[in-house]
């Protein structure tokens, strides 16, 4: 039932898209640079698009960014999350390597204070 739901919402999207685009299919011109600027450099593009383009262009543009941006500033969360994964791995390593190590229970005091110092990190 939510599958149905989920494409009902997704036509409504689609026709409330083509009308719009409908609406708006009259040509508006796009300039790269203001007038003044353009004739004082000698370079000024500008094309000719339906106005729906322009629009939709802007929503695309505008969740490229969105996403780009996020995806840059969470990068921090992701590395510290892949260094704690690391670290994890690490220790379940060297406990497994502890537990399966074969000793006395009554040894167990000198055991540890014979053993090697290990070095941190």
């Amino acid at each position: 039932m939510l599958r149905y739901a989920r494409y009902l919402v997704l036509v409504l999207i689609a026709v409330v898209l083509v009308i719009l685009s409908l609406a708006n299919r009259d040509a508006v011109t796009l300039t790269l640079l203001p007038l003044e600027l353009g004739n004082l450099i000698g370079f000024n593009q500008s094309v000719n698009l339906p106005l729906f383009v322009v629009i939709f262009g802007g929503i695309v543009a505008g969740v490229l960014i969105g996403f780009v941006w996020e995806w840059l500033r969470e990068h921090r969360h992701r590395a510290d999350a892949a260094r704690k994964g690391r670290e994890l791995a690490r220790l379940e390593r060297e406990l497994a390597a502890m537990q399966s190590a074969k000793i006395d229970p009554v040894n167990d005091v000198i055991a540890l204070v014979d053993a090697p110092p290990r070095k941190a990190g």
